[in-house]
């Protein structure tokens, strides 16, 4: 894609095709003649498919702070598309033809299928969308506004779910961004009306539910009743890592998250011991990757959704969600994983998302540059926080109640925090208070167990990373948990467990098997997991196998 505005992007992203190469595609799509001022797709079209310019020009154009910008056009053998397009998400340009010429156009299922069939050309696309969404975000320009106070907790939810699904915005604080006034006065809105999300000129969403935000950018496209082979629960690290090896052997899939792609591993800021990166890969990152990887094979990614009620039917299953719809399946993939638990502090609830935040990415790092912040926690994630946020915040304190951070941080981690200057380490300690004023944290009581000394901290962010809550409680009792909640499977479920789950089978559970026959637990949600993203990986792709054999043993035909 030609650009006006910068001369130095990336080859990829200019990729062109040869006439060879177009003609394989046209066994894919349709050629069409278009006439110059002819609307190829709208700003907000969702389900587009990608488009190939044959002859003529296509210009790419979107509205970034209520102006009208060409960004780039397309020459004869370039095409159209991000990696936004292989999900069928919602397209934040418009294409229109700048001269008259012939497009292939390529239907969503139809680009769907050449990603699958021809290996060539896949790699050629996928690399480009991917090349064109890093091109985008390291560029800051985007037709999406959000416009918010910053430590909002509701503003931060939307700009953390933007975010996670790397979709590029730009952000607006009201009290100090001179574009504020300006953006929300052109949509007839003040700033009583914030959190305020818009697209170009095609949306405009006033204090938004995360379920409002997913629909209008098209995160969630399942219909009700959307059937697959195989139900995934749970979009981090094992569930992408079933959905990739699942769809890739041809099974049909739905995968659901409650957030987005990416579970507790996307918090980390680096992952420096994961096999292949030697120089470190972050976890949004290396979930984005395994997103479009499974999407690139076929499989059918939706979030945010909340999952209420998984119910047997015949030999399938049923999931309904919070909001009504049911989808099913022949085999499910339980891979919900665990989330940080909380602090008993009696006003820990009102701080969060105005100080308190579970993750340290670069959105939490640019609230506190120069700031005082705290990490509770002792674990890897605990250590990559605090190395991370060392990098912006002037001060780091670690708190953690173990005397030897070395029973469960790895080494090269504890030596980082012993060698950063800016970094404090707290053994024997504990949060047991906040105290804030304008709804935001400004300090922490803390309380060194060893020397039974309490002490306070200036500090507007504190970051959890404590334990793991495993996220199950939705979930039938026959679906066996032991004592803490974590899903058992495999020889951990008892003779008594299956026949209190019917079990009938002339079998006994497979490794990754729960007391349901072709229901399945991966990831840290399975008791006695190691809690490592690697091992989370290899048990999603693992269980592969143990699935396809289960379908097979049943009758051929639609899921419940």
């Amino acid at each position: 894609m030609a650009d006006d505005i910068r001369a130095d992007v990336p080859p990829e992203v200019n990729r062109r095709f040869t006439p060879e190469e177009i003609e394989r595609m046209t066994a894919y799509g349709d050629v069409l003649d278009r006439k110059a001022g002819d609307m190829l797709f709208r700003e907000g079209d969702k389900q587009i498919g990608c488009y190939i310019l044959m002859s003529g020009q296509l210009d790419i154009e979107f509205f970034e702070n209520g102006e009208k910008t060409r960004i780039g056009w397309l020459e004869p053998g370039q095409f159209t598309g991000d990696v936004s397009i292989i999900a069928g998400q919602a397209s934040s340009v418009f294409a229109q033809m700048k001269k008259d010429g012939q497009v292939l156009h390529l239907p969503h299922d139809k680009l769907q299928r050449l990603l699958v069939e021809d290996s060539r050309l896949s790699d050629a696309f996928v690399s480009s969308f991917m090349a064109r969404r890093a091109w985008q975000r390291a560029s800051g320009r985007s037709s999406v506004t959000v416009i918010g106070a910053p430590y909002n907790r509701e503003t931060f939810a939307i700009r953390d779910l933007l975010t996670k699904h790397d979709l590029t915005f730009h952000f607006l604080d009201p009290d100090t961004h001179p574009l504020a006034a300006k953006a929300l006065a052109a949509v007839d809105l003040t700033v009583e009306d914030t959190p305020v999300v818009l697209r170009g000129k095609s949306l405009r969403l006033v204090q938004p539910s995360l379920e409002d935000i997913s629909k209008a950018f098209g995160l969630d496209l399942l219909p009700d009743g959307a059937c697959a082979d195989v139900l995934v629960i749970g979009a981090g690290p094992g569930g992408l890592a079933a959905s990739v090896y699942a769809a890739s052997e041809g099974l049909s899939v739905l995968t659901l998250d409650m957030a987005a792609p990416g579970g507790q591993a996307a918090t980390s800021s680096k992952i420096e011991n994961y096999l292949g990166f030697p120089t470190g890969i972050s976890g949004r990152e290396l979930a984005d990757r395994a997103a479009v990887q499974a999407q690139k094979f076929g499989a059918r990614i939706a979030g945010p959704v909340t999952a209420e009620a998984l119910e047997r039917v015949e030999d399938d299953y049923r999931l309904t969600l919070k909001d009504g719809r049911s989808f099913g399946a022949r085999a499910v993939v339980l891979a919900m994983g665990a989330q940080y638990r909380k602090l008993p502090i009696e006003n820990l609830e009102f701080f969060e998302g105005r100080g308190v935040y579970y993750g340290a990415t670069p959105m939490e790092a640019q609230l506190c540059g120069d700031a005082t912040v705290a990490v509770v926690g002792a674990g890897n994630s605990a250590g990559q926080g605090a190395v991370f946020l060392s990098q912006t915040a002037a001060e780091v304190h670690v708190a953690y109640r173990r005397a030897n951070i070395r029973d469960t941080m790895s080494e090269y981690l504890v030596r980082r925090l012993e060698e950063t200057p800016n970094i404090h380490l707290h053994p024997n300690t504990e949060v047991t208070r906040l105290e804030g004023c304008d709804e935001r944290l400004r300090k922490a009581e803390l309380v060194d167990n060893a020397q039974n000394k309490r002490f306070t901290v200036d500090l507007p962010f504190l970051f959890m990373f404590i334990g793991a809550q495993p996220c199950t409680e939705w979930l039938p009792d026959s679906v066996a948990c032991d004592g803490k909640g974590f899903l058992k499977t495999g020889p951990d479920v008892t003779n008594l467990e299956l026949v209190r789950a019917g079990w009938t089978l002339d079998r006994m559970p497979t490794r990754y098997e729960t007391a349901w026959p072709g229901v399945y637990a991966v990831g840290d949600v399975r008791s006695g997991s190691v809690k490592r993203v690697a091992s989370a990986v290899g048990e999603g792709s693992v269980v592969i196998s143990d699935v396809h054999a289960a379908i097979s043993e049943k009758s051929p035909g639609e899921p419940a």
